[in-house]
């Protein structure tokens, strides 16, 4: 059988890659992510606006020999089935070319070594003047031209990555400056998200520093550790001989954190919208926010957060893509995935319910019940043997029915849909009704005045220590005890 050669036609191809569907934060992370496979420890990224503007991306790696550079600079340059460094954060050998190229027309790349420099160039307009794939490589005149370079000579290695001709981040932009503005912000979140774990310098890998114009990027993140509850041991999965590690976790209830914290885990979109699972490769951040269709994104599981560490010899079975935003579990990885989702998600539920607080405990006496209903619904009624009630009637017999009459109404009053759009919007619920210690301490000193005695005003007390409202307030309880030690 006979057969030809036909390469592709540059001009168009390289057009064609240009629209894979990168984000401006999304190319910069797959540039860093070539930085951290160099062994970089510290990574800066500048943004130019105006004039001749410019996005460079400068590491401290080990470089790139004349060899290194021109196989990182040709398309398709790795074959996605080899079998690669267990720290490779790469795949398709495409990932500088068409993160660069989906941004701008003109992509350089300089890298040293020791006292040897040298650099490569993808410009679009030369390519598609000459036809062909014509890799500019330039002399020592023309590094001495390019952004930032003084940076790139003043290390003893690394890379300079520099993004030039920006037509696709200048398009539909009235106010280019103002506009890159917005978008540097943008690419600040994502990488404080993407690499969290490395900037936070966790265990088995270099700890990695990251800049936006000098400005040193902080780690985000998105399991609050330290006050997140980790709601199952940690499972390990076992694929073609190749371990999944699994480690669910319950954030603390809204009212447990801080406006900061709440901002941090939710972002814009709020924390209902990043539940589910977040998945690692070498501990790069590559999908998160998604239950893969095993489960629908409620507001009682919004809680509920699945750290899943993969390594890079399964990319093929995740089916990862080009861009690094994209990745589908195995069918073999969802079955086990399915029964973590169920447990955690009523863990999520129940922090989400009880918000943390004693009526979950059996011992606690109420002051609403959480009543079922013959067709399977709830409603909530005051528990009208609440001591305080009792002691109403106590005092006052024969308004029993009136009473009673006042508390259904106020049952029936309850705003719920009202209260549940309250309590579901990712803002912490204050309560101007809340009571204070001396409001406590009045309530059980007028009802301790109906007992004489001082064993039965302790025997009172007591019950009350175990009784809602009063058994949030233990230091009012203790000083009530102490008043009655004292005076009798």
């Amino acid at each position: 059988m006979k057969s030809i050669n036909l390469p592709p036609y540059a001009p168009t191809l390289i057009e064609s890659t240009r629209a894979i569907g990168y984000s401006l934060e999304a190319a910069v992370a797959d540039i860093v992510d070539n930085s951290i496979a160099a062994g970089a420890k510290n990574v800066n990224i500048f943004f130019f606006p105006v004039d001749a503007a410019y996005i460079a991306i400068l590491d401290d790696g080990h470089g790139m020999d004349d060899a290194e550079l021109d196989l990182a600079m040709q398309y398709g340059s790795k074959n996605p089935s080899e079998e690669r460094d267990a720290k490779d954060l790469g795949r398709f050998g495409l990932g500088l070319k068409t993160a660069s190229l989906s941004q701008c027309r003109c992509l350089t790349v300089v890298t040293k070594q020791d006292d040897y420099v040298s650099g490569r160039r993808w410009d679009i307009d030369h390519v598609a003047e000459v036809g062909d794939w014509s890799l500019l490589l330039l002399d020592k005149e023309e590094l001495n031209d390019i952004p930032q370079i003084d940076e790139l000579m003043a290390l003893s290695s690394g890379t300079l990555v520099v993004w030039q001709k920006l037509d696709r981040l200048k398009a539909g932009e009235i106010n280019f400056e103002t506009a890159l503005g917005r978008k540097i912000d943008s690419v600040r979140d994502h990488l404080s998200l993407v690499y969290h774990r490395y900037l936070a310098g966790e265990s088995g890998i270099v700890r990695l520093k990251l800049f936006i114009n000098g400005q040193k990027i902080i780690g985000t993140d998105p399991f609050l550790i330290g006050k997140s509850m980790q709601a199952m041991d940690d499972e390990v999965l076992v694929i073609h001989g190749k371990k999944i590690m699994v480690r669910p976790y319950i954030l603390p209830h809204i009212s447990k954190m801080t406006a900061e914290e709440i901002k941090q885990l939710g972002g814009k979109d709020g924390l209902r919208k990043q539940q589910g699972f977040y998945v690692y490769r070498n501990k790069r951040l590559l999908v998160w926010g998604t239950w893969f269709k095993m489960m629908r994104q409620g507001d009682l599981s919004k809680l509920a957060r699945i750290q899943v560490d993969i390594p890079n010899t399964l990319d093929d079975l995740w089916t990862l893509d080009i861009k690094k935003s994209s990745a589908l579990p195995p069918a073999e990885v969802r079955k086990n995935l399915e029964i973590i989702i169920d447990r955690i998600a009523e863990r999520s539920k129940k922090t989400w319910t009880f918000r943390g607080k004693k009526e979950i405990s059996d011992t606690s006496v109420h002051m609403w019940n959480r009543m079922k209903t013959p067709s399977g619904g709830f409603y909530y009624e005051v528990n009208k043997s609440h001591p305080l009630v009792q002691s109403i009637l106590e005092q006052n017999p024969t308004i029993q029915t009136s009473l009673f009459a006042l508390l259904q109404q106020i049952e029936r009053g309850i705003p719920l849909n009202q209260l549940y759009v309250d309590l579901n919007n990712d803002e912490q619920l204050s309560n101007d009704q809340e009571q204070s210690d001396l409001d406590i301490i009045i309530s059980l000193r007028s009802m301790l005045d109906t007992h004489s005695s001082v064993a039965e005003k302790l025997i009172l007390l007591d019950s009350m220590s175990g009784i809602e409202p009063f058994s949030q307030y233990p230091d009012a309880i203790e000083k009530i005890r102490k008043e009655i030690s004292e005076n009798g």
